[in-house]
């Protein structure tokens, strides 16, 4: 049994049941959100001299505000990040500033309901969030991208290829991503019973504020381990990006991120891919996740992080830094 499996009831749930029913995305630091929508915009916004902001807002075809941020040189290969639950475009700060620096240009997003984008009552499902992000690229005319995604955001940008394929996309990349499946089912009985994921909403109902303290002082970033030496700055930023978050939003999104079968998505991955995972991932064991999706996509290539929790892009940041850097220049 592994440290996801929860016992939590909306009317009385245990330190301990909560930090048993925990998924994930990942931490980092947060931004501020802009002080009123008047600074949103379809296009990049530029200065008198054109130089872009670090910050603009595209609206979807169902009027969804969708917050990103576009560093780097403009004229640089594009590589395009998609974050985890209950996080924001703020936990690939490490790995977007690290390739900005390396020239490449780097988009990174809040999905719908969380971070700075706007939090619709409905929509809060992959497919809006595949088409969300399909809109992103199309308006900022993005090709050749490496796109890669993180716990939720792998599944974000599988749904993407799946529904929209590669002709926007040369490279893709899965770190420590939730396809093809987090559910257990009868086709896939090496995932985790729907109750965990159940007891994990009712957590959040009960008290979210407290459930993201405890995914992210637990074994979110692996500091329920011992000898573990924890960060009081990464559990902060997990928990501030959270609470950014829509209640609605981040409470449907359990359900898209570990009921969705990604398996025929998967199976259309047909640019080089980079599959990065901690063999001690608590949230989203390497078995059911990364070595399930590198049967799908053969020619993938599988890294595994050596006692390595979910969070990596923060407790391994200089490692997978690296790593995306080779494989983007590859």
């Amino acid at each position: 049994m592994t440290s996801i499996q929860a016992r939590a009831t909306t009317s009385g749930i245990s330190r301990r049941d909560v930090l048993a029913g925990t998924l994930g995305a990942a931490a980092a630091v947060s931004a501020v959100r802009p002080a009123s929508a008047a600074s949103a915009s379809n296009a990049t916004t530029t200065t008198s001299e054109g130089a872009r902001t670090m910050g603009s807002r595209i609206v979807t075809r169902d009027g969804v505000e969708i917050y990103y941020k576009d560093w780097g040189p403009k004229d640089g290969p594009v590589v395009v990040l998609s974050h985890g639950w209950p996080l924001s475009a703020d936990s690939w700060e490490a790995q977007a500033f690290h390739l900005a620096n390396n020239g490449f240009r780097v988009i990174t997003h809040d999905r719908r309901g969380h971070g700075r984008s706007s939090q619709p009552w409905d929509g809060n499902d992959m497919d809006h969030y595949a088409d969300d992000l399909a809109e992103l690229i199309e308006k900022l005319d993005l090709a050749g991208i490496f796109l890669a995604g993180f716990s939720t955001g792998g599944g974000e940008i599988s749904r993407y290829i799946g529904r929209h394929g590669t002709k926007r996309v040369a490279k893709a990349g899965l770190i420590s991503a939730v396809p093809p499946l987090m559910v257990k089912t009868d086709k896939h009985p090496g995932g985790l019973p729907k109750e965990v994921f159940d007891n994990l909403q009712a957590a959040s109902v009960a008290d979210r504020s407290q459930l993201y303290k405890d995914i992210a002082s637990g074994p979110f970033f692996g500091f329920n381990r011992p000898g573990a030496k924890v960060s009081q700055g990464m559990i902060d930023s997990f928990w501030l990006q959270g609470m950014m978050g829509g209640h609605k939003n981040t409470y449907d999104s359990i359900a898209a991120f570990s009921q969705t079968d990604f398996t025929e998505d998967l199976k259309k991955f047909d640019v080089p891919t980079l599959i990065i995972h901690g063999d001690d991932d608590q949230i989203v064991p390497i078995d059911a996740a990364a070595r399930a999706s590198k049967t799908l996509i053969p020619h993938a290539v599988l890294k595994v992080y050596p006692g390595a929790p979910h969070g990596i892009t923060d407790t391994h940041k200089e490692q997978l830094n690296q790593d995306l850097l080779e494989f983007a220049r590859s």
